[in-house]
Protein backbone atom coordinates (compact mmCIF):
# COMPACT_ATOMS: atom_id res chain seq x y z
CA UNK A 1 0.00 0.00 0.00
CA UNK A 2 1.51 3.33 -1.03
CA UNK A 3 1.84 6.26 1.34
CA UNK A 4 -0.56 8.52 -0.54
CA UNK A 5 -3.30 5.88 -0.11
CA UNK A 6 -2.43 5.55 3.59
CA UNK A 7 -2.65 9.32 4.10
CA UNK A 8 -5.98 9.49 2.24
CA UNK A 9 -7.42 6.66 4.35
CA UNK A 10 -6.24 8.12 7.65
CA UNK A 11 -7.52 11.58 6.68
CA UNK A 12 -10.94 10.12 5.89
CA UNK A 13 -11.10 8.39 9.27
CA UNK A 14 -9.90 11.50 11.12
CA UNK A 15 -13.42 12.95 11.05
CA UNK A 16 -15.84 11.84 13.81
CA UNK A 17 -18.90 11.19 11.63
CA UNK A 18 -16.90 9.25 9.05
CA UNK A 19 -15.29 7.17 11.78
CA UNK A 20 -18.75 6.46 13.24
CA UNK A 21 -20.09 5.44 9.81
CA UNK A 22 -17.06 3.24 9.11
CA UNK A 23 -17.40 1.49 12.48
CA UNK A 24 -21.08 0.81 11.78
CA UNK A 25 -20.20 -0.73 8.42
CA UNK A 26 -17.47 -2.88 9.95
CA UNK A 27 -19.96 -4.16 12.54
CA UNK A 28 -22.57 -4.80 9.83
CA UNK A 29 -20.15 -7.15 8.10
CA UNK A 30 -20.62 -8.41 4.56
CA UNK A 31 -24.37 -7.75 4.72
CA UNK A 32 -23.57 -4.04 4.66
CA UNK A 33 -26.13 -1.29 5.18
CA UNK A 34 -28.28 0.98 3.09
CA UNK A 35 -27.89 4.74 3.55
CA UNK A 36 -31.42 4.98 4.99
CA UNK A 37 -30.68 2.36 7.64
CA UNK A 38 -27.40 4.06 8.52
CA UNK A 39 -28.94 7.53 8.70
CA UNK A 40 -31.70 6.34 10.98
CA UNK A 41 -29.50 4.15 13.16
CA UNK A 42 -26.74 6.72 13.58
CA UNK A 43 -28.98 9.79 13.75
CA UNK A 44 -27.21 11.47 10.84
CA UNK A 45 -29.17 13.55 8.31
CA UNK A 46 -29.25 11.77 4.91
CA UNK A 47 -27.51 14.59 3.01
CA UNK A 48 -24.70 14.70 5.60
CA UNK A 49 -24.36 10.92 5.47
CA UNK A 50 -24.17 11.00 1.68
CA UNK A 51 -21.26 13.44 1.80
CA UNK A 52 -19.33 11.33 4.30
CA UNK A 53 -19.99 8.06 2.44
CA UNK A 54 -18.59 9.69 -0.69
CA UNK A 55 -15.42 10.66 1.19
CA UNK A 56 -15.02 7.14 2.60
CA UNK A 57 -15.54 5.67 -0.87
CA UNK A 58 -12.97 8.05 -2.39
CA UNK A 59 -10.49 6.86 0.24
CA UNK A 60 -11.23 3.25 -0.71
CA UNK A 61 -12.57 2.40 2.74
CA UNK A 62 -16.11 1.51 1.65
CA UNK A 63 -17.66 -0.11 -1.39
CA UNK A 64 -21.12 0.32 -2.78
CA UNK A 65 -23.31 -2.09 -4.70
CA UNK A 66 -26.76 -1.68 -6.19
CA UNK A 67 -29.05 -4.42 -4.90
CA UNK A 68 -32.47 -4.15 -6.49
CA UNK A 69 -33.59 -0.58 -5.80
CA UNK A 70 -31.13 0.02 -2.96
CA UNK A 71 -27.48 0.87 -2.70
CA UNK A 72 -25.69 -1.21 -0.09
CA UNK A 73 -22.48 0.08 1.45
CA UNK A 74 -19.89 -2.23 2.95
CA UNK A 75 -16.58 -1.70 4.69
CA UNK A 76 -13.66 -2.49 2.39
CA UNK A 77 -11.99 -5.03 4.67
CA UNK A 78 -9.02 -5.57 2.36
CA UNK A 79 -8.22 -1.85 2.48
CA UNK A 80 -8.79 -1.73 6.24
CA UNK A 81 -6.47 -4.70 6.79
CA UNK A 82 -3.83 -3.18 4.51
CA UNK A 83 -3.99 0.07 6.50
CA UNK A 84 -3.66 -1.76 9.82
CA UNK A 85 -0.83 -3.86 8.42
CA UNK A 86 1.00 -0.77 7.22
CA UNK A 87 0.65 0.95 10.59
CA UNK A 88 1.79 -2.13 12.48
CA UNK A 89 4.76 -2.75 10.21
CA UNK A 90 5.94 0.83 9.72
CA UNK A 91 4.91 2.57 12.92
CA UNK A 92 5.31 -0.22 15.46
CA UNK A 93 8.11 -2.13 13.72
CA UNK A 94 5.95 -5.24 13.65
CA UNK A 95 5.49 -5.29 17.43
CA UNK A 96 2.62 -4.37 19.71
CA UNK A 97 2.47 -0.60 20.06
CA UNK A 98 1.68 -0.67 23.76
CA UNK A 99 4.47 -1.62 26.19
CA UNK A 100 3.72 -4.99 27.80
CA UNK A 101 3.63 -3.57 31.34
CA UNK A 102 1.16 -0.84 30.30
CA UNK A 103 -1.33 -3.47 29.12
CA UNK A 104 -1.26 -5.17 32.52
CA UNK A 105 -1.68 -1.90 34.44
CA UNK A 106 -4.87 -0.92 32.62
CA UNK A 107 -7.72 0.20 34.89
Amino acid sequence: MDESRIVKSLAALAQPIRLQVFRALVVAGQAGMTPGTMAQGLGIPPNTLSFHLKELANAGLVTQERVSRNIVYRAAYEQMNALLGYLTENCCRGEACMPADAAVACC
